[in-house]
């Protein structure tokens, strides 16, 4: 079965890190651009952070700097490392696959994953 396991959320203090996990199973990411999205409730999704199937990484203007996306292709898995973390960060996380080149459009993307909730006191 292809599918994409987004996990590693929960509830930290601002200033806080926390490193989302998105692994993929009956499928490789060697082909594909990866997305991180965040959701809150009422909003529309927003891109977070993509990187291309080469490793090349993009992020949203409001995460530049805190957060950092990689891969690791053994484990067939991408990871979003979040620092310094901000209350405005609180959502729920999903991630996604899609074929068309790394874009932060949700649009782009045709595999999602279940989201993972981000929490962040102040």
């Amino acid at each position: 079965e292809v599918q994409l396991q987004a996990s590693g959320g929960g509830l930290v203090q601002a200033g806080g890190s926390l490193r989302l996990s998105c692994a993929a199973s009956g499928f490789t990411f060697e082909d594909y651009a990866v997305g991180w999205f965040r959701q809150i409730p009422g909003k529309e999704r927003e891109g977070v952070s993509c990187i291309s199937n080469s490793g090349t990484p993009y992020y949203g203007d409001s995460v530049k700097g805190r957060f950092t996306i990689s891969s690791d292709n053994v484990k067939n898995t991408v990871y979003l490392l979040m620092n310094s973390l901000k209350p405005e960060d609180t959502a729920v996380y999903y991630c996604a696959a899609g074929s068309r080149g790394p874009r932060l459009e949700p649009q782009e993307y045709d595999l999602w994953g279940q989201g993972t909730q981000v929490t962040v006191s102040s």
